[in-house]
């Protein structure tokens, strides 16, 4: 006798797999329906591509203001803009209050020296244990402050460019003690440059622990030529593989970066009088003169006359103001918000108006949003892990701040994009290529399914303690009905008509080839 639970569940992944055959193809045309759309499905589609997914509260927001004006409020947000004070709340919860990310990281130095004394093997591997356990719950921490943000703040597209720049100018928590380094770097490098200027940027990278580790420069000295960060901040932060750079350029800006690095000790080094002047320390990051080579330089073709730290400030200015940089980051925005093949026309208007601007951010996306390369562009580009859960989350919980982010990071994990997790500088790929396979799909409706079916531990503070969940989301709602309806093909609908709960239909609707773009 066949059981009807199993019947139940062959005919959702049937119909499921249904919807999501049609994801690998573009999208289909629009259903027509004559129902009225308070939400217009354009700016819906501005709105899920500009944020990490339409809620019903930025849809409200975009509709009472006005695409224009609720885009320029985008472009031109403050790093400071308050949060809910819920999502700040949970914030503030995973912060150490008022502790340094130098000061974490100079306690746990400490604390892992007195580990190796540690004689009686129990008590050693005991108190390793624990070591570790702290190690991952800041960078545990660090990942919950960015998902909240990222599901909460009304500042949506500085958070999509901090994360845009975490995954260009990318470090991986695995390596060393980054774990600790991770959280601060985007709080304080990323964030806060996001909409600005380039060059302000590149500099704060530079000078940060958790990429001058990440890329070995903390290792970097005159004798003891280290080439790693140079190499990468060319290849991949500014000019592009195809940037025009040689070989020779490589090591003669490795050169320029002998000295930066970062000293854990809190007495300064001891330097002959002569250099004392030209030491440089904030916090964890260090400009040690007598690890530097004062040789002059030829670097792009420009002498650069052996100084000091100085020479690398003039290597930035070089590098943020090249053509090849323009171009590099240009395409790299293009690719993440238009196209995976952005036109040469519409890189090129945006290479010209960072040049312009002296690489000012917010308006080199100004340039980009207004294109209409842009605008023919809105619910084709395919999502990718990230944007396809955060978009799932923001849609079915809406304004409701989640208590443990564990679950998210955890689908991220399974579908292969988890935050700061990617191994190599280079960063995750967000063309549709790398995440349309079979076997993402069928991870998709399984994450689909967990967020559909009920909250899958968000809002369970406690790993020990009381289930507390707002049950099964209600995604047919005002915001569908009212504007997202208008926006579905038709093989969609007719698989959301076969579903047979609202769980099922949840499912169906968030693995749809409609919700798996943006």
């Amino acid at each position: 006798m066949t059981d009807p639970a199993s019947t139940m569940t062959t005919h959702r992944l049937a119909s499921a797999s249904f919807v999501l055959v049609a994801a690998f193809a573009p999208l289909n045309a629009r259903a027509a329906d004559p129902s009225p759309a308070p939400f217009d499905g354009r700016e819906l589609a501005l709105l899920n591509r500009v944020t990490w997914g339409v809620s019903e509260t930025d849809a409200r927001s975009m509709a009472a203001m006005g695409p224009e004006r609720w885009l320029d409020r985008q472009l031109h947000s403050r790093p400071d803009d308050p949060l809910p004070h819920e999502a700040q709340a949970q914030i503030d919860a995973n912060t150490d209050g008022g502790t340094t990310m130098a000061n974490v990281v100079i306690a746990m130095r400490a604390r892992q020296k007195s580990i190796g004394a540690i004689s009686d093997p129990d008590q050693k591997k005991a108190a390793q244990k624990a070591y570790d356990a702290d190690m991952n719950g800041e960078l545990q921490r660090a990942v919950t402050r960015s998902l909240v943000r990222d599901l909460y703040s009304p500042d949506q597209l500085r958070e999509q460019m901090t994360w845009f720049w975490f995954n260009h100018f990318s470090v991986q928590a695995a390596k060393s003690n980054l774990r600790l380094m991770v959280g601060d770097y985007e709080d304080n490098a990323l964030r806060p440059h996001a909409l600005g200027r380039f060059r302000d940027l590149l500099a704060a990278t530079l000078r940060h622990p958790a990429m001058l580790r990440y890329l070995d420069n903390a290792d970097n000295a005159a004798g003891h030529i280290n080439e790693n960060y140079a190499r990468e901040i060319m290849e991949l932060h500014t000019l592009g593989v195809d940037g025009g750079y040689s070989q020779k350029d490589v090591q003669e800006l490795a050169r320029i970066l002998t000295g930066v690095g970062i000293d854990t000790n809190p007495q300064p080094p001891n330097l002959p009088p002569t250099l004392r002047g030209q030491l440089i320390r904030k916090g964890l990051f260090e400009f040690n003169p007598k690890r530097h080579d004062y040789g002059d330089k030829v670097f792009l073709g420009r002498r650069i006359r052996g100084r000091g730290f100085g020479e690398v400030e003039e290597a930035l200015d070089i590098l943020a103001r090249n053509p090849a940089t323009a171009r590099h980051v240009s395409r790299q925005l293009a690719i993440y918000f238009v196209s995976d093949n952005p036109s040469d026309a519409l890189v090129e208007r945006m290479s010209q108006t960072f040049l312009r601007s002296d690489g000012r951010i917010a308006q080199v996306l100004a340039t980009m949003f207004r294109s209409p390369e842009f605008q023919a562009s809105l619910g084709t580009k395919f999502k990718d892990p990230v944007h396809y859960v955060l978009s799932s989350v923001r849609l079915a919980y809406g304004d409701r701040v989640v208590l443990n982010a564990g679950p998210i990071q955890g689908w991220l994990g399974r579908l292969g994009e988890a935050l700061y997790n990617h191994p190599t500088p280079d960063g995750y790929s967000t063309v549709a290529a790398a995440w349309n396979g079979p076997g993402q799909m069928e991870a998709r409706f399984e994450v689909a399914q967990k967020i559909g079916g009920g909250a899958g531990g968000l809002f369970k503070s406690d790993p020990a303690g009381a289930v507390n969940q707002p049950g099964v989301p209600i995604l047919q709602n005002a915001l569908y009905y009212e504007g997202l309806a208008q926006t579905l093909g038709g093989p969609t609908r007719t698989a959301l008509a076969e579903a047979a709960s609202p769980q099922d239909w949840n499912a169906l609707f968030l693995s749809s080839p409609d919700f798996m773009h943006r």
